[in-house]
């Protein structure tokens, strides 16, 4: 074999590992996203589902109605990723602005390398770890405020239904913290990133419909 012929070759297997190591990524990102979005459906222990649903459908205008297209669903149907990762985007921004006020975090951050970068990574992770138990135990007394026509959203409220809410919302939010970095690390592109896209994603073909159906009415215009 010419050595023409044999850089050609070794350029094939080349191209043919890359292809099929790219085709585990999106595999991996594709069997992620799937997890998520199953995990949108199961609703936090507790809850009156069909009393909840009611009780949201007269309140899903405006602000909230927005939360929820972020987290795909998960607030309308009150799942345990109900908060999706808006505590550690949170986290995230107080930690920047923090850095830029103080001191010692600013000097970590510009001198501190690798190993200061994975200190202001943790610190972040612990401010999410706060929020989310601060939003979680806020939701959980929320939904015990909330009633229909058919009853409480809470089926037996109390303290054991605000522990358990806070620490599956918690649990909730740090394992979609842990999916996005394995999604970033052994995936394609930010993990964090990709989940909030499907979130909105999952939520078009409904506002879709929706939009038309109002246009259809008249009670939106073209």
């Amino acid at each position: 074999m010419s050595s023409s012929n044999q850089i050609n070759a070794q350029a094939n297997m080349g191209a043919f590992s890359k292809a099929k190591d790219l085709q585990k990524k999106i595999l991996f990102v594709i069997l992620a996203l799937i997890v998520y979005r199953l995990g949108t459906f199961v609703p936090i222990p507790g809850i009156d589902t069909a009393t909840f649903k009611e009780i949201f459908s007269q309140n899903s205008g405006g602000l909230l109605g927005m939360f929820d297209m972020f987290v795909g669903g998960a607030v309308s149907r009150m799942s345990i990723f109900a908060l999706g990762v808006m505590p550690y985007i949170s986290s995230a921004i107080i930690m920047q602005l923090l850095t830029a006020v103080h001191p010692t975090l600013e000097q970590l951050k510009k001198d501190g390398g690798e190993q200061g970068r994975q200190k202001i990574n943790q610190y972040t992770r612990y401010g999410t770890v706060f929020l989310a138990t601060l939003q979680g135990y806020g939701l959980a007394v929320g939904l015990e405020n909330m009633s229909g026509m058919s009853g409480s959203a809470v089926m037996d409220p109390g303290l054991f239904f605000r522990v358990t809410t806070v620490i599956t919302i918690v649990g909730g939010t740090i394992f979609l913290l842990w999916l996005g970095e394995q999604i970033t690390q052994k995936g394609i592109g930010n993990g964090i990133s990709l989940i909030i896209f499907s979130g909105i994603v999952a939520n078009l073909p409904s506002a879709t419909a929706g939009t038309f159906e109002l246009a259809r009415t008249g009670a939106f215009s073209p």
